[in-house]
């Protein structure tokens, strides 16, 4: 059976680890906290403290690391930069992270990295995003993942593909919860960008199935780039008023003083490359 190894059993990689153990994958996955281990167990997830920072190694996180990554083809990394300080020190702690994890990447089994990226890596001028627009992000956030992104793709000694994230949503979590009744909302006429958790791994487990059968119809290499949105654009104002409306909630009431300041994410490419047929109408 093939192994795969999960930076992050969060609100993504848990889920995610669970569908691969379904269909059969042995799953290593990594925790930074010795309470979520017996989660990680009971779910059939070899469990591993795996915490990474931007200061050196220590000798027994070395050893962790290297017996997450042991005997696996594949890693995916699903750590959040966690940058709500606007301080620069925190800021290049994520940075920081990745540059620590790649020398084991080096030596490990792993041959391809799926990086769980994000659409905050593109600014916020009104355009239409595709893979091929250059990204200018304005966040540290988002400056952090770009950089995090090239570092790990211009490594020869693996491949990565990275896949950009809208807005995350699943039963549990959704925007309107923190629109519901607030006022003088921001950007009514933007259009929204977000993508259902089941979808997320959906298309990650679509890119691993392409990446383990080392088969490329279209001859591109496993060094690639998707952007992952749901295609179905209207806009905050439409959406988060006709959500609340389903779920009964308070309505949100938008400022519509000042023009609207978003972007459109093109995902055609996951559609054409990947012929991924997105599942989640986003209710």
């Amino acid at each position: 059976m093939k192994q795969i190894s999960i930076l992050g059993c969060g609100w993504l990689g848990l889920p995610l680890a669970k569908s691969l153990l379904e269909k059969g994958y042995l799953v290593n996955g990594s925790t930074t906290s010795i309470e979520k281990i017996p989660i990680l167990e009971k779910i059939g997830i070899n469990p591993f403290i795996v915490s990474l920072s931007a200061v050196e190694v220590s000798d027994e996180t070395k050893i962790s690391i290297e017996d997450f990554l042991e005997n696996s083809t594949i890693l995916i990394i699903d750590i959040p930069p966690k940058l709500r300080d606007s301080s620069t020190a925190l800021g290049k702690t994520f940075v920081g992270k990745i540059q620590n994890l790649i020398p084991f990447i080096e030596k490990s089994s792993v041959e391809k990295v799926i990086f769980v990226s994000s659409t905050s890596v593109y600014a916020d001028d009104n355009s239409t995003f595709t893979e091929d627009s250059k990204p200018q992000p304005e966040t540290e956030s988002g400056k952090q993942l770009l950089e995090s992104e090239n570092l790990l793709q211009s490594n020869k000694n693996f491949q990565t593909t990275i896949i950009r994230f809208g807005g995350l949503i699943g039963e549990d979590r959704h925007p309107i919860k923190f629109l519901a009744g607030r006022t003088n909302v921001e950007n009514p006429n933007a259009p929204i960008n977000l993508i259902h958790q089941e979808d997320c791994i959906g298309i990650i487990e679509i890119i691993i199935e392409k990446g383990l059968r080392q088969v490329q119809s279209d001859n591109r290499d496993f060094n690639d780039i998707f952007n992952a949105v749901a295609p179905f654009h209207p806009t905050r104002k439409e959406y988060y008023t006709q959500i609340a409306l389903e779920l009964n909630l308070p309505l949100p009431e938008f400022d519509e003083s000042k023009p609207s300041v978003g972007k459109l994410i093109s995902s055609d490419k996951i559609e054409s490359v990947l012929n991924y047929k997105f599942k989640n109408n986003l209710q």
